[in-house]
């Protein structure tokens, strides 16, 4: 695969509510993917304890599922607890 072909996926998470709030596929458009990003970036900076945003570039959605289970399945939310262990 590419750069050209890697396809962009903004996640929302919210470590308050143990869950994945937003979802977004920009498809290539890595401009799009990262401008969005940066401007969620600093909607979200006054709460940046609890929301989390992630860009990851990856073949499919499917694949991001996978590599980062712990978003879709609500684990994330327990493992920064064992950050400093």
């Amino acid at each position: 695969m590419t750069a050209s072909q890697l396809k962009h996926f903004l996640l929302v998470f919210d470590h308050n509510r143990a869950q994945l709030i937003g979802l977004k596929e920009f498809g290539t458009d890595a401009k799009s993917a990262m401008a969005e990003y940066a401007r969620l970036e600093r909607a979200h900076m006054k709460e940046s304890d609890s929301i989390e945003i992630v860009l990851i570039g990856s073949d499919s959605l499917e694949t991001v599922k996978i590599t980062h289970a712990n978003y879709f399945d609500g684990t994330v939310a327990v493992s920064k607890y064992f950050a400093g262990i």
